[in-house]
């Protein structure tokens, strides 16, 4: 794993302000240090250069691994995954009506939910938790870059 220097990641966690890139959550409210992430993995080809990093959460990191491309539930087709850095998460995402899921919009958002499991078991009752102190879901304002 390539070395990335303090002051890109100062700026790539600034620019990602300081949230997950695919589930929003934020650094105050994960309870874990943020990653760090290569959009496309260096196992895959991918540099540390700004323009393919972003954060992640730890369980959307591990999750997502080195995959580019996931399984669009609708239809079986294998799709690029969501890039937080050059596409906008209200393309592809949209939360539940109790704000507790993230549900997919577009095949690549649809993709991304799967592969990342970004309703997993041990995401949701925190965001039930979060949403009754009044911290979830995130603000528009908070998800745009």
């Amino acid at each position: 794993m390539a070395h990335i220097p303090k002051t890109l990641r100062r700026r790539v966690m600034s620019t990602a302000k300081y949230r997950c890139g695919y589930c929003l959550t934020s650094q105050l409210l994960s309870g874990a240090q943020m990653h760090i992430e290569h959009i496309i993995a260096q196992s895959q080809g991918g540099t540390s250069d700004e323009a393919n990093l972003w954060l992640s959460c730890a369980w959307c990191n591990s999750y997502k691994g080195a995959q580019v491309t996931g399984a669009d539930p609708a239809t079986g087709a294998i799709i690029a995954l969501f890039n937080p850095r050059t596409q906008s998460w209200h393309d592809h995402f949209a939360w539940s009506d109790d704000g507790l899921y993230i549900v997919g919009t577009s095949a690549t958002g649809r993709a991304t939910v799967e592969a990342l499991r970004l309703n997993n078991e041990f995401i949701v009752p925190a965001r039930r938790q979060w949403k009754l102190a009044g911290w979830h879901p995130p603000l528009d304002e908070e998800t745009k870059h």
